[in-house]
């Protein structure tokens, strides 16, 4: 265990350093810079700008000053918001995604696994039909287009929710469905085509010439073995979600991180969109590494020592 976590340690600085990289040389091969949208600044007053910034540094220098504030955990400051740092916006952003990420994972999972189950259970019957047509509506309509709907209706015609804003748990319903729906069709889908294949296994036929009883054969044999591939999804897709929906953060005008992602693309404020890019990825390859020390306890059949790891 100690030589997987070791190597997955050590590719997990590899993917991170590779991201920053190229995202810190895409954002500077766009033609010009943060402060270039700004008419009414003079040249003079631009270069002074640029000089307080570094921005008028060669590449490779900022590239190596920029990696060596990564070593000591500073993002740098951003550009649009005066005597803000990209650490200060996290930690202001982060905390608000958190709440509602952690909302609808709450929504997706355990609701997707339940509609996956019983859709297995009643394979080919009105249930099935109904749960799989309703997932794939789940998986077809945008996040943006639900968002939109979910206001006009239940914000504007039945007035059963606020439409916009962050002051409450009844703030949070909305946006968490919206960004709950996609998840949770993919569950779904997945737990009713793992628990068909494990469901079909010859130890599951045996468990029943046993006398084994329904409930305990699909809670204990067939749903831990049918959760590999959800477990798989839904790594990375917490990391996705509680970072916070660009998208949906921007429609209900929630003070997340993901509406600050999107606010710094429009102000093309690089230090804010690396910081936020690489923080993103931090929690995408932490996920995943849970992801693979998940398998062990759902499958005894997959071992991380030497042998196994691969």
């Amino acid at each position: 265990m100690l030589q997987y976590v070791s190597k997955r340690a050590l590719s997990m600085v590899l993917v991170l350093y590779i991201v920053i990289t190229a995202t810190f040389l895409l954002m500077h091969s766009i033609p010009g810079g943060p402060f270039t949208t700004e008419k009414q600044l003079t040249p003079e007053v631009l270069r002074n700008i640029n000089a307080r910034y570094h921005l008028d540094d060669p590449l490779w220098k900022q590239y190596i000053d920029y990696m060596g504030n990564i070593l000591k955990f500073d993002l740098g400051p951003s550009f649009k918001y005066q005597d803000r740092t990209v650490n200060n916006i996290i930690a202001d952003g982060f905390p608000v995604s958190i709440q509602l990420g952690t909302f609808a994972v709450l929504l997706a999972v355990p609701f997707g696994i339940s509609a996956g189950i019983l859709a297995s259970l009643r394979h080919n019957r009105p249930l099935d039909y109904i749960v799989m047509s309703s997932s794939t509506l789940g998986i077809s309509i945008p996040s943006f287009i639900l968002a939109s709907f979910l206001i006009y209706f239940f914000a504007f015609k039945i007035k059963l929710f606020p439409a916009a804003m962050w002051n409450g748990f009844s703030y949070m319903i909305l946006p968490g469905i919206s960004l709950a729906a996609l998840p949770m069709a993919v569950v779904a889908r997945l737990t009713r085509s793992g628990m068909l294949e494990v469901l079909s296994q010859d130890f599951i036929r045996t468990a029943k010439a046993k006398g084994v009883g329904k409930g305990l054969i699909i809670y204990r044999h067939a749903l831990k073995n049918s959760l590999i591939p959800v477990v798989t999804y839904v790594g990375p897709m917490t990391a996705g979600i509680l970072t916070g929906s660009f998208v949906v953060e921007s429609i209900f005008n929630i003070p997340g991180l993901g509406r600050y992602f999107v606010t710094s693309i429009y102000n093309r404020d690089y230090t804010v969109i690396l910081g936020i890019t690489i923080f993103y990825s931090a929690l995408i390859v932490i996920f995943n590494f849970l992801v693979d020390i998940a398998y062990v306890f759902l499958d005894p059949r997959i071992s991380l020592d030497k042998k196994g790891d691969s």
